[in-house]
């Protein structure tokens, strides 16, 4: 060993020389003071920098009751990170925990994030943090806060992920807990916009591996739109369409149709002794399952446990409030199927 070699295994260590350079975290993370108070309202009692959120319950709720979930965005991930975008992963983070607490009855009131990257890209970190408070505004939430790791060794160059937890409110007595369903109930399916964020793993293997595309290659079946274009396409909040419908007692129970799709779905809102009937020709299937199914000659049955294919959320519905709830969909929803005695679901027309 050289004398210069020597002097250098002597010399101390620094943070920044092992990979995590804090000037950078702290200018990133200054830089989403902005996001975070594009979202605050006047029950929002805390501000960036500090170590927990405060947020006052809201008021005019003879006994609210607060509905959290947490969840992430999967491997579409990989999808953002081969076509270089970041502005709509967050947006999907937050629709989906919204939809999460909707099926419950409640409104989102605050959203925290979790980002942890192997070296932090300011401009990347900007990007997801601005489509989640983008998200949050739309849903009408407050993102609170979150945290932003920087962790090297630990993701691939160029790879983050992203973790999000909402909170809802509720009063008790407009609570969904499946108690309200009744044999005869109807199914209304409403419209997703894609995938959402559940099959990316199967939907990746064919595409990319199977099919032989990239990011940048036009979508079989979709004109003038690339693989990235429909791959990353916003999971749909619900929040909009059904908020209403809660507020009018329109609604007995609500699914989110994720992992799993309707068949696995369905059954967790349903109470004992009840099941369904999905008529699954009923809804026509957007030409992505289509494509999937064919790009990788992917059983039907699969398809439907896999994907969405097409329905992003069911309301479950008394026979009288069906129509308002079609109307209310503005032709982006269908009545798909009843509630019927048994259990589970009964898939008529899948083999």
């Amino acid at each position: 060993m050289t004398a210069e070699k020597a002097a250098a295994g002597r010399e101390g260590l620094a943070y920044k020389a092992a990979g995590v350079d804090l000037d950078a975290a702290a200018r990133a993370k200054q830089s989403f003071a902005a996001l975070l108070d594009s979202t605050r309202d006047a029950r929002t009692l805390s501000a960036l920098g500090a170590f927990g959120g405060c947020y006052a319950v809201p008021k005019g709720m003879a006994d609210p009751v607060l509905v959290a979930s947490a969840d992430g965005v999967g491997t579409k991930l990989k999808v953002a990170f081969a076509a270089g975008r970041h502005d709509s992963i967050g947006r999907d983070l937050v629709n989906h925990c919204v939809n999460d607490v909707l099926v419950q009855g409640a409104h989102p009131i605050f959203f925290l994030d979790y980002l942890a990257t192997g070296a932090l890209d300011d401009g990347v970190a900007r990007s997801v943090v601005e489509g989640v408070a983008r998200a949050c505004r739309e849903n009408s939430c407050v993102l609170l806060g979150g945290e932003t790791a920087e962790m090297p060794g630990f993701y691939a160059a160029g790879e983050y992920d992203l973790a999000g937890f909402v909170v809802g409110v509720v009063d008790r007595s407009r609570l969904l807990d499946g108690s309200a369903v009744r044999r005869g109930d109807r199914l209304v399916g409403v419209a997703s916009s894609g995938l959402h964020t559940n099959g990316y793993t199967l939907a990746r293997s064919i595409v990319f591996d199977r099919m032989g595309l990239t990011a940048g290659d036009d979508f079989p079946g979709e004109a003038g739109a690339s693989v990235a274009d429909v791959l990353l396409r916003v999971h749909r909040s619900y929040l909009g369409l059904a908020g209403p419908l809660l507020e009018e007692g329109a609604v007995s129970a609500m699914a989110h149709v994720t992992g799993g799709g309707i068949e696995d779905n369905l059954p967790r809102v349903l109470p004992e002794g009840l099941g369904a009937r999905v008529d699954c020709g009923s809804w026509p299937v957007p030409n992505v399952f289509r494509a999937l199914a064919k790009g990788g000659q992917v059983d039907i049955r699969e398809m439907h446990r896999v994907f969405n294919m097409g329905v992003g959320m069911v309301l479950i519905v008394p026979p009288d409030w069906t129509d308002r709830a079609l109307e209310a969909a503005a032709g982006k929803a269908w009545e798909i199927g009843e509630v019927v005695e048994g259990v589970g679901v009964e898939m008529a027309g899948v083999a």
